[in-house]
């Protein structure tokens, strides 16, 4: 993972730690296969608005042109600070730890 993004999730991480609120929003972390085979892996709050829009080819340079997409992982976060960390430890896996992790 790029320095500059350790620095910044770390940065992150500290700031919900040291938080006394409870984040009111919830958030999702979702993996999308696309039709090439490859995996997608982003947050929202709203996670079927965003897959419609993955599929209408407006979220996402990267899925616009790997159409049709689908969702084959989700998972809840407290707070956008998490889901952010979360998505760039996904980010970071070897596609064997991702398809790992998708199986369950």
């Amino acid at each position: 993972m790029n320095p500059k993004y350790k620095k910044m999730l770390e940065g992150m991480r500290r700031k919900v730690q040291a938080s006394h609120k409870k984040p009111r929003d919830k958030w999702m972390v979702y993996i999308l296969r696309c039709s090439d085979g490859s995996y997608y892996t982003g947050i929202t709050k709203d996670l079927d608005r965003r897959l419609k829009m993955h599929n209408q080819g407006k979220a996402s340079r990267y899925t616009r042109t790997r159409r049709p997409v689908r969702l084959c992982y989700q998972e809840a976060c407290l707070g956008r600070a998490m889901s952010l960390t979360r998505e760039c430890q996904i980010k970071s896996l070897p596609r064997s730890k991702k398809e790992e992790l998708i199986a369950g």
